[in-house]
């Protein structure tokens, strides 16, 4: 009977890898929003890493968290690493492209709780007096990955943090271009 038990467990393990296998290498989230500010004014807040914890989804979760910055203040080159509890975890973005207005592409390294290395990009486009945004990422699944998706929806799980995100996003731009300017 034992046997029995642990054949069908192994069995049962066995089916559930090779569904896994068979999912999709690549995966792509992505959330949009409108923000009634210009463009450039709603890049800034992407384009400069330091602009990030009032609108990041993620730096709420950890108050405590240490992040450093490296390379140029802002743009290309510049980048942010970060080490906070287990709902952050560890990792690093670097700004691999930066156009005005237009484009924000970002190497994003996680290192714990899980390695991998993705690519987020936030594109801008002007529509009068209002921006429309994207924030997208994409990456390869690797095989713990495609079995987590089998349980999780990485969909909603990732989207309601960019979600979130770029409400904050949208409230911090939309005060930004309503205040006076030097």
């Amino acid at each position: 009977m034992f046997t029995k038990i642990i054949l069908a467990l192994v069995l049962i393990v066995g089916i559930f890898f090779v569904a896994a296998a068979f999912q999709p290498k690549d995966f792509s989230i992505t959330r949009a929003t409108t923000i009634e500010a210009p463009s450039t004014t709603v890049f800034d807040q992407v384009n400069d890493f330091h602009k990030w914890e009032a609108w990041s989804p993620w730096a709420k979760l950890d108050p405590q968290m240490k992040h450093t910055f490296e390379g140029p203040a802002s743009g290309t080159g510049s980048s942010y690493a970060w080490v906070g509890n287990n709902q952050v975890g560890e990792g690093r973005m670097t700004i691999l492209e930066s156009r005005p207005g237009e484009l924000v592409k970002i190497k994003l390294e996680f290192i714990k709780p899980f390695a991998a290395t993705n690519t987020a990009e936030f594109t801008f486009k002007s529509e009068g007096s209002k921006t429309a945004v994207d924030w997208t990422m994409l990456g390869e699944k690797n095989l713990m990955s495609k079995a987590f998706g089998l349980v999780m929806n990485m969909d909603k799980m990732i989207g309601g943090d960019f979600e979130k995100g770029l409400a904050d996003l949208k409230r911090v731009s939309e005060a930004a271009a309503k205040a006076p300017q030097p």
